[in-house]
């Protein structure tokens, strides 16, 4: 499918799954527990269909609650999650993982569509084997769909290759806007058949302002913020934005009635400061 062409509901195919995934996601990080199944339930009414969270963002639960009462037959939404650390002892980390499953689908057979790593960071490379090893099983068993990772350049990637049954990963998930491109990691991901998804696709709201930006929002006559989601869109990236008010959340999701010219996203493309993010 041309990217010009791309609706709310196009979706693209993932590696080793017959899973589809949405090419618009609803980020959740940051969104508190008591306001996350309605924040959800709002991305849900607006047309979303991928939903985004992690361990770490503590509000699995809540996005569960949300697939129950949305209305919407579970094989219509498609949510990622992601696991942080591994556990301590034979199994546990296993066991992490499917719990993150049971807290967002608790039925027998209850899944999630794409689980990834979420980051290597901070991990030494025995964690990762063991963290990637922990998702194959699962995926393995039918427990997730697909499996990807976050975070990840092309070294660890590479790392994989010594003990992954399943490589690559299907998705790869990093932080993408025009300021930080991390075009050899993209690079990488396009070479291998990994698809990106885009976190912090806003650049988490602090550029919204820029010139250039300002510009090019007023040619199209959208928002800045729909600038940046529509500039992902055309680079073949999956962005996940997120906001809490319905606003936000409709007009996020109303960047598939206009296109960036060649000129503005060579533009765009020349806002890259060349640096990666920082990890700690």
């Amino acid at each position: 499918m041309a990217r010009a062409e791309l609706t709310l509901t196009s979706s693209v195919p993932l590696r080793g799954s017959e899973a589809r995934m949405p090419v618009l996601g609803f980020g959740v990080y940051q969104i508190d527990r008591p306001d996350c199944a309605a924040a959800c339930l709002r991305a849900l009414s607006a047309g979303y269909r991928h939903i985004d969270t992690a361990q770490i963002y503590q509000n699995e639960e809540e996005v569960g609650a949300a697939l129950r009462d949305c209305g919407l037959p579970r094989e219509a939404v498609f949510v990622t999650t992601k696991i942080r650390y591994p556990r301590l002892g034979k199994g546990k980390t296993y066991l992490r993982a499917l719990q993150s499953i049971q807290k967002i689908d608790p039925r027998d057979d209850g899944y999630v569509d794409l689980f990834l790593i979420h980051s290597p960071h901070a991990l030494k490379p025995k964690d990762r084997k063991e963290l990637w090893l922990a998702l194959e099983k699962l995926h393995e068993e039918g427990r997730i769909r697909a499996i990807g990772v976050s975070n990840y350049q092309p070294e660890h990637l590479e790392e994989m290759k010594g003990y992954a049954t399943v490589w690559p990963p299907a998705v790869n998930q990093i932080l993408l806007h025009p300021w930080t491109q991390q075009r050899e990691t993209v690079d990488y991901c396009n070479e291998h058949g990994i698809i990106l998804q885009a976190f912090s696709p806003l650049a988490r709201g602090i550029k919204l302002q820029e010139s250039v930006l300002v510009g090019i929002a007023e040619k199209v006559g959208k928002s800045p913020a729909q600038v940046l989601i529509r500039y992902c869109l055309q680079k073949g990236w999956v962005p996940l934005p997120k906001s809490e008010k319905e606003e936000h959340i409709k007009q996020n999701a109303d960047v598939f009635d206009f296109s960036i010219s060649q000129d503005d996203m060579a533009t765009l493309d020349g806002l890259d400061r060349g640096q990666g993010p920082k990890f700690e």
